[in-house]
């Protein structure tokens, strides 16, 4: 058995992987030609260093073994990994689901999502240098501390009511979205996005790849939620797997009707952040429900991305991606449904949840404004008029994405 749940845990850990191609599918289709190779340039960067970071110190500040006695606030195991050994060889008794290994990789494939989530809400006008650092200080450091509160034993998990988060709507998602809020509020809209107080579209150059992207999230899902069961049981696989597919078409097709509603059309955007916002919404408690939970909680979900990036765009933040909305506020919506619906119902189970909610709010928040402020008045975050319309692929790269086309770039 540990055979067949290690492989199964090695397969989510590919289809997590492949969850990062789908963000740069996603991120560059919703946006201009012109920036699609800076985009794929912090991608790439996101996953490189966010996986020699939670080597380096991450994976023992998510896991520092906290003593009973301890805060569950802060702790650290060391530096590097130092797997379990017996007479020079594997321990194989780490756990019954996989290998240190295996739980290593399956963790650090989590960690790079959050400052991907980033990635797209700032696109088209932040810095390379600022968002290299940014994100090395938050992958190497603020999501591990902010995982370790619940996943690493930490206090969120030994409440009286544990806080539930079963694959990420808060540890993962919001993580990345608190972040993504802060950053879009410093960095200030791209030009030409509000005109006289309004409002404008500023359409992606690439929708079939934006689609792509969304059916490649929606694939590596399976991993990112089936994986969270932490073995192959396949009863709990089986039902995650299907709670996980209902949220995502829930999502979608309400958010498709919502959005039609509203504004007299068939917005294919709204549509697709629509099933990312139900696959956000039914992480958190992806375990715990039944089909029928699920599709409400997608549903839920898919019509709360409509109304959020309508009130994003009142408040005049850009986020060219719906990042915010879908990660954050969907985010929050998955974590206070596993106190409404499914086997943790409950008051007791809802307080905690917002207790959980409110710490990762707390900390993300704080953080993510001191590091961003920082650098913001140090060397600055965001490029000059000149590069903002020419593009940051021509000024921070020197190359073009399409050299052989010649596509509208404004």
């Amino acid at each position: 058995m540990l055979t067949i749940n290690n492989v199964w845990m090695m397969i989510c850990i590919a289809l997590v992987f492949f969850m990062h191609l789908g963000f740069a599918f996603l991120e560059i289709g919703l946006t201009r030609q012109k920036n699609t190779i800076n985009i794929l340039f912090k991608n790439i960067f996101i996953i490189t260093v966010g996986l020699l970071l939670y080597y380096l110190i991450g994976f023992n500040l998510m896991y520092p073994g906290f003593s009973k006695d301890a805060l569950g606030i802060l702790g650290f195991s060391g530096i590097g990994l130092d797997a379990p050994l017996k007479n020079g060889v594997l321990d194989l008794t780490y756990n019954e689901g996989y290998t240190y290994w295996t739980d290593f990789l399956f963790q650090g494939m989590f960690a790079a999502t959050a400052a991907t989530i980033v990635s797209g809400a700032v696109a088209e006008r932040m810095k390379l240098i600022p968002f290299i650092i940014f994100t090395i200080i938050y992958v190497g450091i603020i999501y591990p501390i902010a995982g370790s509160w619940k996943w690493g034993g930490g206090f969120l998990h030994t409440l009286e009511t544990p806080f539930y988060d079963f694959a990420g709507s808060t540890l993962v998602h919001s993580v990345g979205g608190w972040a993504a809020l802060i950053a879009v509020c410093l960095l200030g809209p791209r030009i030409g996005k509000f005109k006289k107080g309004k409002a404008q579209a500023i359409p992606g150059h690439n929708i079939p790849i934006a689609t792509a992207g969304v059916l490649i999230l929606w694939l590596g899902w399976f991993g990112f939620n089936g994986g969270s069961v932490l073995s192959a049981n396949p009863s709990a696989t089986s039902l995650t797997l299907v709670t996980t597919c209902l949220a995502a078409a829930a999502g979608g097709f309400l958010a498709f009707l919502t959005s039609s509603i509203i504004y007299k059309g068939f917005d294919l955007t709204m549509y697709l952040n629509g099933i990312l916002g139900g696959l956000v919404g039914i992480t958190a408690g992806a375990d715990q429900m039944s089909p029928t939970d699920a599709i409400l909680i997608g549903g839920i979900a898919g019509i709360i991305v409509v109304f959020a990036v309508s009130i994003i765009d009142r408040l005049k933040l850009d986020d060219p991606v719906g990042a915010i909305a879908v990660h954050l506020v969907c985010g929050i919506w998955g974590t206070l449904a596993v106190g409404i619906f499914g086997n943790l119902a409950g008051w007791n189970q809802f307080v905690s949840q917002l207790i959980g909610i409110l710490a990762y709010t707390v900390f993300c928040s704080a953080s993510s404004f001191i590091i961003i402020f920082t650098l913001k008045k140090t060397m600055g975050i965001r490029v000059n008029e000149r590069e903002e319309l020419e593009g940051l692929d021509k000024f921070e790269h020197g190359i073009n994405a399409y050299p052989d086309f010649r596509l509208n770039e404004h």
